[in-house]
């Protein structure tokens, strides 16, 4: 255990102190971790809260998505590790038994409400953009608004590829939605600079028409997108899917595709 003791950080009106219940490491660049979950935390799946470290007398906090289902016991989160990231730096060597600020009140726009209905979700994500989604796909009531749910996943690595052996199983060891995501799910991942069966990046398995097994286009009447990741990819195929007819959604005003707007510049 370091220094990061629970006793020694002091809860506030906005952030809650929590304790490190389990570290992963996945490599030398990308870790998760679960933290105790308050008895009053509650959030929608697909939303961001803050995470944080004190720093002196303040708080040093970051927004990340919550990867855990919303009816965990636990809250669960996919970091990257940045050696001279004010946050990432410390946040990386937590171990069992720390102290975390965490925020009090989760939002987003990574949710099913801000997307209208629709019969095909798209989860398209980059590196830790896979966070939210694995909320999503872990939510029983996702296999309820769609029949057929794609998540694609693309990452530089082969062992970027997080939650690969659960994502490849389909959920096959959660009990709420296994059979849904047996007959609902596709998962699809694609590396970019190592052999893999799938190198395309995102825009070219959509050209290839690849991504429903059908092999048909994207369809705005039907199909509902959810997109997390670069703002380099997030930009890209914001603009394909405005030219094709996508309207993006937000929580006041539901349409066919969103963003994470806090993450994107």
């Amino acid at each position: 255990m370091s220094d990061l003791t629970v006793g020694e950080l002091a809860p506030s009106a906005a952030l809650s102190v929590e304790k490190v219940a389990s570290v992963h490491h996945w490599n030398e660049h990308l870790f998760s971790f679960t933290i105790t979950r308050p008895a009053s935390f509650r959030f929608r799946s697909g939303e961001f809260v803050m995470i944080g470290l004190p720093d002196g007398k303040r708080p040093l906090l970051r927004a990340y998505s919550i990867a855990s289902p919303a009816y965990a016991e636990e809250l669960e989160f996919l970091s990257i590790k940045v050696p001279d990231g004010p946050l990432t730096s410390r946040l990386q060597k937590i171990e069992p038994g720390d102290g975390v600020f965490l925020g009090r009140k989760p939002t987003g726009t990574l949710v099913a409400d801000a997307l209208l209905p629709g019969k095909r979700l798209l989860l398209l994500s980059t590196g830790t953009g896979l966070a939210p989604f694995m909320s999503v796909i872990r939510d029983p009531d996702s296999y309820e608004r769609f029949d057929e749910i794609v998540l694609v996943h693309s990452v530089r690595r082969v062992s970027d590829l997080s939650y690969r052996d659960m994502l490849e199983a389909r959920l096959a060891d959660d009990p709420l939605v296994d059979e849904a995501a047996r007959a609902q799910f596709r998962y699809l991942p694609t590396v970019t600079r190592e052999d893999f069966p799938r190198r395309e990046r995102i825009g070219a398995l959509i050209d290839a028409r690849t991504l429903f097994e059908d092999g048909s286009d994207l369809n705005p009447e039907t199909d509902r997108v959810m997109m997390c990741g670069s703002m380099d990819m997030i930009r890209e195929l914001a603009r394909r899917f405005e030219g094709l007819g996508f309207e993006e959604g937000s929580n006041a005003k539901p349409g066919a595709y969103v963003i994470e707007r806090a993450f994107v510049g």
